[in-house]
């Protein structure tokens, strides 16, 4: 007769395969919650009904709209512009100051840091707010200077943060090398730690683009007409009602994600 640890040590494959199954099971309810309402968004981008809740055949004719619609190109030029120029500040910024945190030791380091990490979790309705006070009480006009003023805020703590996983992991011998090889400090950071930091550099820039891309309410505090972005239209549009034409517009996003997503990860693969 088998011993009762014999027995457990018998029941505990079935116990493991019901554990992968429940995990499995819900692992897969998950996948399906997030993904089957953009893949019916998606398909509903070419429903050639306007009331967009009951198919009645195909069409493009949405993607055209899309194009043609002057104001909804200009808030996505808007955002690019805003964006992109968001992105190479927050890197400069996050990367110079995650290099300054970690290589220099001074008084009120850790206060910096404290301060560095808030705009990641403030809610987004107060930062507009404060920053749309602090604008009024600089006298500074609301447009394309404020809007990426409020972006690199709570863009570049991100890159800081990537930034300084890296640095942690970094043997600082290799700076030491170069330094002793005639490098000046600058040169030593630009040829040789930089280098190392790429991989977290170009994570914390996609990081900081994707936030801008898409950011709505610190925007909203923050801009004006002539600098108004693509999801401060979208919102406008969707106050309105239905229009098929977000449904197409989704459509092109969840495309221009996954090319962005195939790009970083080629980038990252060629950055090792």
């Amino acid at each position: 007769m088998p011993s009762s640890d014999a027995s457990s040590t018998l029941r505990l494959p079935s116990g493991l395969r019901t554990r992968d199954f429940l995990i499995g099971g819900w692992t897969a309810l998950v996948f399906v919650f997030l993904y089957v309402p953009i893949i019916v968004l998606v398909a509903y981008s070419f429903n050639a009904s306007r009331l967009n809740v009951l198919w009645s055949g195909f069409t493009l004719d949405w993607y055209v709209r899309v194009w043609d619609n002057g104001p909804l190109l200009r808030a996505a030029q808007n955002s690019l512009v805003i964006a992109c120029i968001s992105t190479v500040l927050s890197v400069v910024l996050g990367t110079s100051g995650a290099w300054l945190l970690h290589r220099y030791r001074f008084r009120g380091a850790g206060g910096i840091q404290t301060l560095t990490a808030i705009p990641m979790v403030m809610p987004e309705i107060l930062m507009g707010i404060s920053l749309l006070i602090f604008f009024a009480s600089a006298g500074l006009s609301l447009g394309f200077a404020t809007v990426v003023i409020g972006h690199v805020t709570f863009s570049f703590p991100f890159v800081l943060v990537a930034v300084q996983a890296r640095l942690r992991g970094l043997d600082p011998a290799l700076e030491e090398a170069a330094l002793d090889l005639g490098a000046t400090p600058f040169k030593a950071f630009w040829l040789v730690i930089v280098p190392c930091l790429r991989p977290a550099i170009v994570a914390g820039g996609l990081m900081a683009f994707s936030l801008s891309w898409d950011e709505l309410i610190v925007t909203f505090f923050t801009t004006n007409a002539s600098a108004a972005t693509l999801p401060i239209r979208v919102f406008g549009m969707a106050k309105v009602g239905l229009n098929p034409m977000l449904n197409a517009l989704s459509a092109i996003f969840v495309l221009a994600t996954a090319a962005v997503v195939l790009f970083s990860a080629y980038v990252r693969r060629l950055a090792r």
